[in-house]
């Protein structure tokens, strides 16, 4: 029977990831993969997690199954995270959820809920977006459409473009939004931008569909919520897919979440009938130790403040960089780099060729995907200087 497959290319981040650590150059430097390092390159265990993870060890009595939603206590701390208290739809008990793996996970049970809701729905999303949300919502039989984003030749939101589009979105469609830390652009919509894509949403009859997969490294966790949060209170159905690898450093573990809010709460409890059953369709059971790490800190308050400093940290590292980076390779290179400055998040892009990408690999031993998006958490004091250089010499050749 398989030999009727034909073999795939390799995914472009993870071939890159291979053609790096097989690279035998000792000057080399890794900028494509999307996770966070700190100033040594190294994407460290957090204090609080270890903790958490040392409480978890001397109190965990069984290994049973935790159920298709996952704990009750993860799911209300997560959601607390992302709604606050105050939102209506909370008050309300307007929301259903369910522990995922990941915010994969959360996205490819959202895909399956909205399919059985209604099938071959079409999700509209930005361009560009995360490669992984084509196949993560298309494999699942949605249709995928796209919306006008990132205008290249400004680095910036083409919001007039963006807006014009989404006011042609026919009813009962959704609309995939980046929450915050847009991947792979660093390009996030303002508050103005919010509010008319909420009203846009009441108007056309269209579910906002945002994956939340960076709150707290962009500009802190309220503030990276706030324009989720508009978006929540104005509409009667909103999903939420969000992840935990970036803001907890738990990517191995798999944590994510995903919450949807209904216009009322019969509705909620028909949602989270069907969430149950896609999630035993698919999975089964949820992963129990990272959720549950994220709970013990999230209900401990000393625990909670540790790992908001930590994360502060993180955020002030990243944005410190984007300052650093926008002034050198502008003073190096003659170029204007000052949006990375503005930007949000890890990742920006540079703007070069395809070819000027190829050439910093194959000439400095640096690793970036050929849409020339960074992981700006991947430059440090000690190859900031060959970075710089490097990306001087290609643009002067």
């Amino acid at each position: 029977m398989f030999e009727n497959l034909a073999a795939l290319e390799p995914d472009p981040i993870l071939g890159l990831m291979s053609a790096y650590r097989a690279d035998p150059r000792t000057e080399k430097i890794d900028l494509g993969v999307g996770v966070y390092r700190d100033e040594t390159g190294a994407t460290p265990i957090m204090a609080a997690v270890r903790d958490a993870e040392q409480r978890r060890f001397e109190n965990e009595q069984t290994k049973s199954y935790i159920g298709p939603p996952g704990t009750e206590e993860f799911n209300v701390a997560v959601r607390t995270m992302i709604f606050g208290q105050q939102l209506g739809a909370v008050r309300d008990g307007r929301i259903a959820g369910v522990q995922t793996p990941g915010g994969c996970g959360a996205l490819r049970v959202a895909a399956e809920l909205i399919g059985r809701a209604r099938k071959g729905a079409t999700v509209w999303v930005s361009t560009p977006t995360w490669a992984n949300h084509v196949p993560l919502l298309g494999d699942a039989g949605l249709q995928i459409r796209e919306y006008p984003y990132y205008d290249k030749a400004t680095s910036s939101l083409d919001a007039g473009a963006m807006l014009a589009a989404l006011a042609k979105v026919p009813a009962g469609d959704f609309v995939l939004l980046h929450g915050c830390c847009h991947n792979p652009s660093g390009v996030d919509l303002q508050m103005a931008h919010w509010e008319a894509i909420a009203d846009l949403a009441v108007q056309r009859g269209f579910t906002p569909f945002i994956d939340f997969a960076y709150q707290g490294l962009g500009a802190g966790m309220e503030e990276d919520a706030a324009g989720l949060r508009v978006i929540a209170q104005a509409c009667p159905e909103t999903i939420v897919a969000s992840s935990y690898s970036k803001n907890f450093g738990l990517y191995r573990e798999r944590v994510g979440a995903l919450q949807i809010i209904s216009p009322n709460v019969e509705q909620s409890r028909i949602v989270q009938s069907q969430l149950g059953s896609v999630v035993r369709g698919i999975y089964s059971m949820p992963p129990a130790h990272g959720a549950a790490i994220v709970e013990i800190i999230t209900n401990d308050e000393a625990l909670n403040a540790q790992w908001l400093e930590e994360l502060t940290t993180m955020r002030e590292r990243i944005n410190g960089l984007r300052a650093l980076l926008a002034d050198r390779l502008s003073a190096e290179t003659g170029r204007d780099f000052s949006f990375i400055r503005e930007q949000r998040g890890m990742f920006s892009f540079l703007g070069i060729t395809a070819a000027q990408v190829h050439q910093l690999r194959n000439e400095y031993s640096i690793y970036i995907v050929d849409s020339s998006r960074i992981n700006v958490a991947g430059v440090n004091e000690s190859n900031i200087d060959y970075f710089v250089t490097a990306m001087g010499n290609i643009l002067h050749a």
